[in-house]
């Protein structure tokens, strides 16, 4: 125990003391060792600070792609802040660090060793969860109790259901389900309620008065334009529809494993 603990702390201090030019990063694996690393899952290192800031699972060069930013910003999407951290180390004339954690791994599995680090190391810049970290993340006892315990609604109505495990600890429900989503505008606004969820469970229900582009012009609160995505305007649905589904637990056909979209249509099964 001893051993390993000496041997983060040297791993931390490298991190944190290396000046450029101090180590010569590898930029590729060959042929060869790609054919037999298989999958595998890595962590990005802040050498400023020792501090973990992404978790990734791929296979060939991806590690090295990431570390040096060579990812084209479509492909990534919603990780600007990832890039932007990458942008501000290599300004300051560092090189990313990086450790492989595990590899010969089968995609799923890497999945599953992804979503454990992730769990471990909740500030990275990661904008979407591990694999299935939603339902099977890590949480305290009680609450899977609650999850397994609750009755599974039943649908009267057309609604999104809309998964905010990450977002709901640093806002209020109505701000961290109302905003932004991958969502066709007029599919939304046939939908007559939104349902927020966390781990399965319905801790939310309200009711759409508009949809809106996500841009700073209908969001004024957020100063980014996020593009292809839409939000909502509206208010907490009456007691006598919220009280159809708060507390309920979302079927488990609504929630496939390993679907990484947070929203979901559902039709009235009435």
């Amino acid at each position: 125990m001893r051993g390993r603990a000496t041997a983060r702390l040297l791993s931390f201090r490298a991190f944190n003391f290396l000046k450029p030019g101090d180590l010569k990063m590898p930029t590729k694996f060959t042929a060869e060792i790609k054919k037999q690393l298989g999958y595998y899952v890595y962590r990005l290192i802040d050498p400023r600070n020792g501090e973990t800031f992404y978790i990734g699972k791929g296979k060939d060069n991806r590690v090295f792609d990431h570390a040096s930013g060579n990812i084209r910003e479509e492909e990534e999407g919603q990780d600007s802040e990832k890039l932007k951290r990458i942008r501000e180390i290599k300004l300051s004339n560092f090189e990313v660090g990086h450790v492989i954690h595990r590899h010969g791994l089968s995609n799923s599995t890497a999945l599953e060793v992804e979503a454990a680090l992730l769990d471990a190391y909740p500030s990275t810049t990661n904008i979407a969860g591990g694999h299935d970290s939603g339902e099977r993340g890590a949480r305290h006892a009680q609450e899977i109790i609650q999850e397994f315990s609750a009755k599974e609604a039943v649908f009267r109505h057309n609604v999104i259901a809309i998964k905010i495990n990450r977002s709901a600890t640093e806002k209020s429900v109505y701000n961290a389900v109302r905003y932004a989503w991958k969502l066709d505008k007029n599919r939304a606004e046939k939908s007559s309620y939104v349902l927020a969820v966390i781990n399965g469970l319905i801790v939310g229900v309200f009711e759409p008065e508009a949809w809106f582009p996500a841009t700073p012009e209908f969001f004024p609160a957020y100063e980014q334009t996020r593009h292809g995505r839409i939000g909502f305007v509206g208010k907490e649905a009456p007691n006598n529809i919220a009280n159809l589904y708060l507390g309920k637990r979302l079927p488990a056909k609504y929630r496939k494993r390993g679907a990484a979209a947070p929203a979901r249509y559902i039709t009235s099964s009435k």
